[in-house]
């Protein structure tokens, strides 16, 4: 046994016998304490959502918030021989639709509104109140969690059956058919983001709320990339919150609402 390893075992018993704890501990054993401002406290919520205000939306949106969100999550460009982006093989988080693909339904509407049939939407995960591809995963990598709602990811867990990607009725589910790392930044590590994990072949990825942001105390990164109040995030389960307050004062819709999985995320036109 080390001296240092000693001393540390002799002061955690005088610190349990005389009740030393907090910053008398951390002074005893020659460290200071953190600062209690280093620290911000976690965005806390029953219900997560999001609103997306077409109206506001914009094509600089749609770069910004793929930029950003790719970037912190390490969310790799799978291109093919010529460097053009692999459909086939392609992982995406956040992205755009045409109109009618993201709400197949508005096919029914004789007179849509003309700006409205080719504009491109952002789709992404639902994080789904009723979530049918955790109910379909074997090894309960994917989940949504009790506390706020957002539907989770464990890559670690993931074992590639891709049972969630055929559940999910919104293709917001990607599969790793080959090492992702040689695609991030052109496998140029130095660019990617240490402080998120990269994933593996084999497995399945999503967006998970940047559930890592709020565990700081801040916003999904999509939302402050966006200008002009275009994304709105915020606990659907407080009245007074801004995003019931958007949803109060607008007309909105969700993508598929018939098939009752109840999307947190909400399109006004």
């Amino acid at each position: 046994m080390s001296v240092d390893r000693r001393k540390f075992l002799k002061l955690a018993g005088i610190g349990t016998v005389l009740g030393v704890t907090g910053k008398a501990a951390t002074d005893a054993l020659g460290r200071s304490a953190p600062d209690p401002g280093d620290y911000k406290q976690p965005k806390t919520g029953k219900r997560w959502g999001l609103v997306i205000d077409l109206r506001k939306w914009s094509h600089e949106d749609s770069h910004a918030v793929r930029e950003v969100c790719d970037q912190i999550h390490n969310i790799p460009h799978v291109v093919d021989e010529d460097g053009n982006v692999d459909s086939k093989r392609e992982v995406k988080w956040i992205w755009d639709e045409e109109f009618a693909h993201a709400f197949p339904e508005a096919e029914e509407t004789e007179f849509l509104a003309e700006k409205l049939k080719h504009m491109e939407i952002p789709v992404m995960c639902n994080h789904c109140d009723n979530p049918p591809c955790t109910r379909v995963c074997p090894t309960q990598a994917t989940w949504k969690r009790k506390a706020d709602g957002v539907v989770m990811m464990d890559w670690h867990r993931c074992i590639g059956c891709r049972f969630c990607i055929a559940a999910c009725p919104y293709g917001s589910r990607s599969f790793n058919w080959f090492d992702p790392r040689q695609y991030i930044h052109g496998g140029d590590q130095s660019k990617w983001n240490l402080d998120y994990p990269t994933r593996n072949v084999g497995v399945v990825e999503k967006c998970t709320l940047c559930e890592e942001r709020l565990a700081k105390g801040e916003q999904p990164a999509c939302v402050e990339a966006c200008h002009a109040g275009a994304m709105v995030f915020g606990d659907l389960a407080d009245p007074q919150s801004d995003i019931r307050k958007v949803l109060k004062d607008n007309f909105a819709i969700r993508r598929k609402p018939g098939l009752g999985t109840q999307p947190e995320v909400y399109y006004i036109v």
